[in-house]
């Protein structure tokens, strides 16, 4: 019923997935089924379609900041992956919610424009991004985000501006209101020698190889840094690099990365993370706030 009804739409579905290959901590975990729609019109008719038929779903974006904490799930997932047309005009930057961040701050460089920096080793799409308000080097989407075209639960399309996104640390309105969806943003940049951009981008890039375990399959940054204070130098002070539950491991490089050295699940993941939180609780009475979603 559902691959047909799709088919019949000329919308691409994939039955029975394998999910390995769509989180970047490489878990095995298969769903009912993932859905691509290319146009917002498309995406419409799919949410249309799941919700007349009480089928389960959810979005998913890159995967590189989740965690699958089963082994199947009895959903559709929504991927906006061929949602990825980008225009630049002047300084002003828009961009689908399927483009990889890593390819737009390249094609900004390129052009002589700053803003995206921050975004060049960041592997979310402009949705996903949006929606955790992401960043790095004390810098984040909320920044230079003007504007964000959004799909509301009655499935009419709107534009919300910066100031309406309730945006703070890793965090936004879509957080919170599940029912918003990103579908688009606009970004104001600033004009700069491209080489200078080049740069920065290049040593920033050199320092995460350097100081991230990028040789295994990890979704980056396991904890919110605390105020003042920074999550992989608390967990390294408890001595927990290098501890691991099966083929989860705190990595020996960076403290606040988990990598799957193995065959490590889901629970063994979500298992390592409440022990990491444990042990730093009855050291520092600091609570670390868990920075990757997981998903149940």
């Amino acid at each position: 019923m559902i691959k047909d009804f799709f088919s019949n739409n000329g919308i691409y579905y994939l039955e029975d997935v394998d999910l390995t290959k769509y989180n970047t901590y490489r878990l095995h975990s298969k769903a009912k089924g993932m859905v691509f729609p290319s146009t917002i019109e498309e995406l419409i008719i799919v949410l249309k379609f799941l919700r007349d038929k009480n089928i389960s779903h959810m979005f998913l974006g890159n995967g590189s900041n989740i965690i699958f904490a089963k082994e199947y799930y009895d959903k559709i997932f929504i991927k906006l992956d061929k949602l990825n047309h980008y225009e630049i005009k002047d300084e002003l930057l828009v961009a689908e919610a399927g483009v990889p961040l890593i390819k737009l701050s390249l094609e900004c460089a390129k052009k002589g424009l700053s803003g995206l920096e921050f975004t060049c080793a960041l592997p979310g799409l402009v949705g996903s991004s949006v929606a955790m308000n992401a960043g790095a080097y004390n810098s984040s989407i909320a920044d230079i985000l003007v504007s964000t075209k959004v799909l509301t639960k009655d499935l009419n399309v709107k534009t919300m501006k910066n100031s309406e996104l309730d945006f703070s640390y890793r965090h936004s309105i879509f957080k919170t209101n599940r029912d918003l969806i990103c579908l688009e943003a606009t970004f104001k940049l600033e004009k700069r020698s491209s080489d200078e951009i080049m740069e920065v981008m290049t040593k920033r890039q050199h320092k995460r190889r350097e100081t991230q375990p990028l040789e295994y399959p990890c979704a980056g940054s396991v904890f919110r840094n605390p105020d003042g204070l920074f999550a992989g130098k608390l967990i390294e002070d408890c001595d927990l690099k290098g501890i691991n539950i099966n083929g989860a491991e705190v990595s020996t490089k960076h403290a606040n990365f988990i990598i799957n050295k193995g065959d490590a699940t889901g629970e063994d993941i979500i298992n390592l993370i409440n022990l990491i939180k444990a042990k730093v609780y009855d050291k520092f009475k600091v609570e670390l706030i868990l920075e990757q979603e997981i998903i149940y």
